[in-house]
């Protein structure tokens, strides 16, 4: 097992297990092969241990908890998981697998702190698949909100300081927004241009999709904010915030008190004015330029995808089984 950190960690470009082998001065890769396919130890068990560690150092007010998917290309039909389907990886419809992963952000650092393999239903339907695989039998069909909406469950089960969840559309589903209100938490969840929004409840009068609303807004209502800084400095755009109506925490725990706002947080590009939207919620009198943080986090779970698969190996993995 410190042979295959040691490679995991090494100065080599591919961490496959010939490379990792030779790294250690192996003279073949079954080892390295032996730790992933062969050994006995608990994955999830791993998983807290890695959680509670980097939480240790990264814990910090505001945090926000980001949930989004990366995708693993592959060429043959056999690796757990595999199959044609959209990856932003690749920006199509490829032969691949997906990961869902959630990152702990805070200003103190990022971390994955959980993660699970998307198995697409044609795969719970197929049971020889499933034992070539070694598919557990507990193992089911669970769409990605569902696997989002877990993970989530199990950070507040671990009492992980957090604030925020932010994610993109995929994600941004009534079910994840219920658990969040029900467990005290703000949001910046991504939402289609066609998703309709209404506001009520004392709040000015707009009614509509998002795009509407948006199409809609005189120019003041506008303001130019960075969503952090980027590799070229700081990443600006134009923001509009929406409040739709104001709503007692009590309604959905009666654990909570004080008034909780629902709101549509609109971003418009500078060079082509492409428009993009979220669900949001957050104690009343949260200020934009907060919102507007929360949803700059999101790149940071993009760096870590970047760095674990080009310096980490993560897209060079081999193992095939579950």
């Amino acid at each position: 097992a410190a042979a295959f950190l040691d490679g995991v960690l090494g100065p080599e470009r591919r961490k496959t297990g010939w490379m990792r082998a030779e790294a250690a001065g192996d003279s073949g890769p079954w080892r390295q092969q032996a730790v992933l396919g062969r050994s006995h130890w608990d994955a999830d068990a791993l998983r807290d241990m890695v959680r509670d560690y980097a939480l240790e150092t990264l814990a910090a007010p505001g945090a926000v908890l980001v949930i989004d998917e990366t995708g693993f290309l592959k060429q043959g039909t056999r690796s757990c998981g595999v199959g044609r389907q959209y990856t932003g990886s690749a920006g199509k419809i490829t032969n691949c697998q997906i990961g869902v992963f959630a990152a702990y952000v805070s200003d103190k650092g990022c971390a994955f702190i959980d993660r699970q393999l998307y198995l697409p239903q044609d795969w719970t339907n197929k049971p020889e698949r499933r034992t070539a695989a070694h598919v557990p039998d507990s193992i089911g069909f669970v769409t990605k909100p569902e696997i989002a909406s877990q993970m989530i469950e199990r950070a507040l089960a671990a009492a992980v300081p957090f604030d925020w969840v932010a994610a993109d559309a995929i994600y941004g589903v009534g079910r994840i927004e219920m658990q969040l209100r029900r467990a005290g938490k703000g949001y910046v969840l991504g939402a289609h241009a066609t998703d309709q929004f209404s506001s009520w409840i004392g709040k000015p009068e707009v009614a509509g999709t998002a795009e509407e609303i948006a199409q809609e807004l005189a120019p003041g209502a506008w303001k130019r904010l960075s969503a952090g800084d980027g590799t070229k400095g700081a990443r600006l755009y134009d923001w509009a915030y929406v409040e739709l109506a104001d709503l007692e925490a009590a309604e959905y725990n009666e654990a909570f008190t004080g008034l909780w706002t629902r709101g549509l947080l609109i971003r418009r590009s500078l060079s082509d004015e492409d428009l993009a939207f979220f669900s949001t919620w957050c104690p009343a009198g949260t200020p934009i330029d907060t919102l507007v943080r929360v949803e700059g986090e999101r790149w940071a779970i993009e760096d870590a995808f970047e760095t674990a698969k080009t310096e980490l190996g993560l897209t060079h993995n081999e193992t095939r089984s579950w």
